[in-house]
């Protein structure tokens, strides 16, 4: 149960990181118009219709929140060991999934999350004035290196063992000597 509560306050923290950015950018360039509570969970709307919006501001609107948060999840990447071995335990389980989800939830929003609702891959691709499908491409590689850096350092650091294939290291990703 207390890892439950572990991961639960980590989504809420990495959550209101994500979107408390997307407010204070919005915020500073005259686009918030509001915060929401949503069933799927927490929104900021802007006041230009997404018909509308084009230009680098929106590149910054729509990208600046997962850039930080993935930027946090490297600082406490790097900060693992010293995370894994503190105490209390409470520190050292939110340490763990706060990695986990600040290295893993902003490139997997970018990534797939286009497929099922709009998201930020499209604001960023239409500020950038690329495809959707680069931003996209570009967050997987991403999340597909956080994935890897979290199984061969993270669980390692935090002395976790898995069997699950999702899991493994990748067998044609060599480690360093």
């Amino acid at each position: 149960m207390k890892n439950l509560a572990n991961w639960l306050l980590a989504l809420i923290l990495s959550m209101c990181v994500h979107e408390g950015i997307h407010a204070l950018v919005a915020a500073l360039a005259g686009e918030y118009q509001a915060f929401h509570v949503r069933p799927f969970g927490l929104e900021v709307t802007y006041t230009t219709p997404v018909s509308e919006r084009h230009g680098i501001k929106w590149a910054f609107v729509a990208g600046s929140s997962n850039a930080i948060t993935i930027l946090i999840g490297y600082i406490l990447f790097a900060a693992r060991r010293r995370i894994a071995s503190s105490s209390p335990s409470l520190l050292r389980g939110l340490g763990y999934w706060a990695i986990v989800l600040f290295m893993l939830l902003d490139p997997l929003n970018l990534a797939l999350g286009t497929f099922i609702y709009r998201g930020d891959a499209i604001g960023v691709a239409v500020g950038l004035g690329v495809s959707r499908y680069v931003v996209q491409g570009i967050s997987l590689a991403v999340l597909l290196l956080n994935r890897e850096l979290i199984v061969r350092e993270v669980f390692a650091a935090f002395r976790v063992q898995t069997r699950h294939p999702l899991f493994q290291p990748l067998a044609w990703v060599r480690r360093p000597s």
